[in-house]
This record gives structure tokens, sequence and C-alpha cells, in this order.
């Protein structure tokens, strides 16, 4: 989606401080009044009473793929004026600049310039999807994130009071320092009324990957519960992925609620039919969202001794890549034929196009969404364990 600047009225039912009703005037600047024009309207929209500070935004709408000409056009004339006024981590962007091999100059260009734009503006140019791997963020904290795992990650598990921001919003709360009291930051909305109930046994992350996309299209509430589960880290993350990429539901808890809704093979073969659209692929991709430790050394372990028959491409942030190396994690994956992407992720890359590329492998319910949607190239989802078996050999 094109990120766009919309002006709003300036009357709102939200209830602004002095000092906001100045800055929503232009007594402060356009774009601090711009910013404030779109949070009084997002909370007009949702019913919140007023705004409220927030310690920490992560900003999305960093990819060319994703915001194109308009996007980046908004963003270099907004950043001339536009600072930060909270701690600000970024999404990742569309390739890795270490990396260029098959990327267009000028994709290169343009995303160049998005970049510009937000790091003049303070942003920490994290380009990572998954800053809760990454950062000490704030505990118990009222955050504004925009990258849609991140929020429902943060808010299940972290105790963190996030809405399902966009690109647009969650800049706006960066530059403000503020964010509508709204939705999954009111105790009410993180209270869930409706259980998924998995019938089958969930086994490995596609399966936490296929009911979050599953609760994600059939919760339309704020807050889904899954009675009885307890995902690992890896889990956790795909279940969150899922969750994110389906719906607006923004948050899960393991107990229970008042209604039930199951999850057998049936539904789970619903979802696989949806989005594994091949048998096999030419290329195989993980990270999405973007791998941490615990999977890198996971993988490294799976394929010790062995090597890939396909081209495979990792995906992960430049902070976790230099960890990962720290101890010895990317040349064991290097060695089994693994090539490390930093800094992107598998949804909406250049690296992966159409006319290179009929179809992927990969274990990510988000990936496989995006691939199949955006790239248009066709997915086969397989859990982690069975690629490694599949595809490489001694």
């Amino acid at each position: 989606m094109a990120m766009v600047l919309i002006l709003f009225s300036a009357s709102s039912s939200v209830e602004l401080t002095r000092e906001e009703e100045k800055a929503l005037r232009g007594e402060k600047g356009e774009a601090l009044a711009s910013a404030y024009r779109i949070l009084a309207a997002i909370g007009e929209a949702t019913g919140a009473k007023r705004l409220v500070p927030v310690k920490w935004a992560h900003v999305s709408g960093v990819n060319y793929n994703t915001i194109g000409d308009a996007g980046l056009e908004f963003l270099d004339r907004f950043s001339q004026e536009a600072r930060v006024a909270v701690k600000t981590t970024l999404n990742p962007m569309g390739y890795d600049r270490a990396r260029p091999e098959g990327i267009s100059a000028e994709f290169r260009k343009k995303q160049d310039v998005i970049v510009r734009a937000y790091e003049r503006m303070g942003v920490t140019p994290s380009f990572t999807c998954t800053p809760y791997e990454v950062f000490d963020l704030p505990r118990n904290a009222t955050v504004s994130f925009a990258e849609s795992n991140a929020a429902v990650f943060t808010n299940s598990l972290m105790g963190l009071r996030t809405n399902k921001e966009s690109a647009l919003s969650a800049l706006a709360s960066a530059v403000t320092g503020k964010a509508p009291l709204s939705d999954l930051r009111l105790d009410e909305n993180r209270k869930p009324r409706t259980a998924i109930v998995p019938e089958i046994d969930m086994e490995n992350e596609l399966d936490y990957g296929l009911l979050g996309y599953f609760a994600g299209k059939s919760v339309s509430e704020s807050s889904v519960a899954f009675p009885g589960i307890e995902p690992d880290r890896q889990q956790a993350k795909a279940l969150a992925g899922g969750m994110g990429t389906s719906g607006s539901c923004g948050m899960f808890t393991t107990g229970s609620a008042r209604e039930k809704i199951p999850f057998g093979k049936k539904e789970a073969r619903a979802v696989m039919d949806e989005l594994s659209t091949a048998d096999d692929g030419d290329v195989i991709t993980f990270g999405s969202p973007q791998l941490g430790m615990p999977e890198l050394e996971r993988l490294a372990d799976m394929v010790e001794g062995k090597k890939f028959k396909k081209r495979c491409m990792i995906f992960c942030s430049k902070a976790i890549h230099n960890q990962a190396s720290k101890v010895g994690l990317t040349g064991r994956l290097e060695k089994a034929g693994g090539e490390f992407m930093c800094d992107s992720c598998t949804c909406l890359t250049p690296y992966i196009s159409k006319d290179e590329v009929d179809a992927v492998v990969t274990n990510s319910i988000k990936g496989a969404y995006y691939l199949n949607h955006s790239n248009k190239v066709k997915v086969a989802l397989k859990d982690m364990k069975t690629i490694v078996k599949e595809y490489t050999t001694k």
C-alpha cells in the first residue's frame, strides 16, 4: 500500500491537552500538525477519549516495494522538518546493501532515499521486523508498533500495549510521542471473548503459523485465546506472524474464553490449500519474521555436515547476523550453502522475482501470503525440519 499524507479536520471528539491543541493548529510546525491530525482522526474513529504517551515506536513503510513513489516523496518532504520524539526503530527494507546483486540501480537509489529520510528524522536504522529480539524493550509499557508480528508478539508475551498500527499512525506516534488510548491499550479489550481450540497435535512452527492465520481470519475482536498451547519462541513467532497477516486481531492468550471455535485437520488443510500453491520450489527461504538466534542455532544443528540442494536464502537483521557471526553460526550455515540477506525479509523483496523464480519453499505463513499475492510466485509450505530433510544432501 502506498504511504500517502491525508489531511484531517482539526475538529475531533478526542480531548487534547493545551500543548497538543497548539501543535494540531500548526503552532509547532506543519509536520507535527500533520502527525497530530492523523492521531486525532484515528482516535475519533476508534473511540479514544485522549492521547497517551508512548515509550517506543516501531515504524514500517520502509521497503520501496511497499510504499512506492508516493510514500518516498511524502517521507522525503516530511523528514525535512519532522524529528522523532521517542526511541524509534525501523522495519526491514527491500534488500541487503552488502548484497546488491540482482537489485536494479533504480530500486537501490529509491530505497536509499527512503532510508536517508528516516535517518534524518532520528529513527534507528534497525531494519528488523523483530525488535523484541534485537533491543531491550520496555516492559509493561505503552508503545506504537506498525509491524504486525511485533505488535501481536509483544502484546501477548511481553506485556506491552500497542494497537496494530499502520505505517502512518506509528510514524505519527514516533514524531509526537503519543498514541490514541483505544483498542488494545485498554484493559477490557485485552480479555478474549473467543477461543480457538486446537484439535490437532501442534508439532512445529508451521502448525502454529496455520493456527495463527486461521485465528486472524476467524476472530474480529482485538484478542483471542488459545487454550492449552505451549509454544516455544519460534512457534510463538510463527503464531504471531500468521495472526498479523490475516486479520485485525492483535493479541493472544493461552487461557480460555466463552465462545469456542475448533481448529482441526479440516481447518488446517483449508489454510494450506489457500497458501501452499506448489509441491516444490526453485528457492528456499527462511525469515518472515526474520530469524533470531534460537532459530539460527536450530537450523545450523539440522544442516551440520549437509548441503542444501537448492539456493537457500536466510533473512535476518544485521544485528542478529553480527551476533551469529561471533559464535560461528553464520559460518556453519554458509558452509551448508545458506546465503544471508540482512536487513531485508522474504516478503516483497526484489530478490524473489516472478521473472526468475516459479515457486519458493518456505516454512513461513506470512511469507507464503505475500509471495503468492505480491511477488506473484507460488509457494510450497513445509516446516523447517521437513525442508532440511528433503532439500539437503550429505
